[in-house]
């Protein structure tokens, strides 16, 4: 097998395929915690914490990286919730970021909340004051309808 480098950040502007990336579904108290990008692409945004799967990491290890990076926290990850995609194009139309997301429903197994990595803050938000934060593109539909469903992962 030919070892393969690590993703760039230019890598991931006009990418040749799609990079996967993961997300984490946390919740506490009717809260979920969501996270400000404080990098391109999105800078000041708010996401899933989360973020792009490496070479030869399995998607679980993946999730758990990304969110104790981000975040601080030790999770575990109960189920995949959705997969979906994001396309971003540019002014030409050209696909400048492609990305194949993957959100896990996850449960907190330890750390301290502090926003760390790519991220300027972290915050437990409750469903009310999703609409007055700007969120990542289809973000807000994964999140609503897992506020819905979350029950059955305790």
């Amino acid at each position: 097998m030919i070892p393969v480098p690590p993703i760039s950040e230019s890598d991931r502007r006009y990418p040749k395929r799609p990079l996967v990336g993961v997300g984490a579904l946390i919740f506490d108290r009717g809260r979920i915690l969501l996270a400000q990008r404080g990098k391109e692409p999105l800078k000041g945004w708010w996401s899933l914490p989360g973020g792009a799967l490496e070479i030869g990491e399995s998607l679980e290890c993946a999730v758990r990286r990304e969110v104790r990076e981000e975040t601080g926290l030790e999770i575990e990850p109960l189920a995949v919730f959705e997969v979906f995609e994001r396309i971003m194009r540019d002014s030409a139309g050209n696909t400048e970021y492609h990305y194949v997301l993957i959100d896990y429903i996850c449960r907190i197994a330890g750390g301290t909340l502090r926003a760390g990595d790519d991220v300027c803050r972290v915050e437990w938000v409750k469903p009310a004051g999703l609409n007055a934060l700007q969120i990542t593109e289809g973000t807000l539909g994964v999140i609503e309808k897992a506020f819905r469903k979350r029950r059955r992962y305790k």
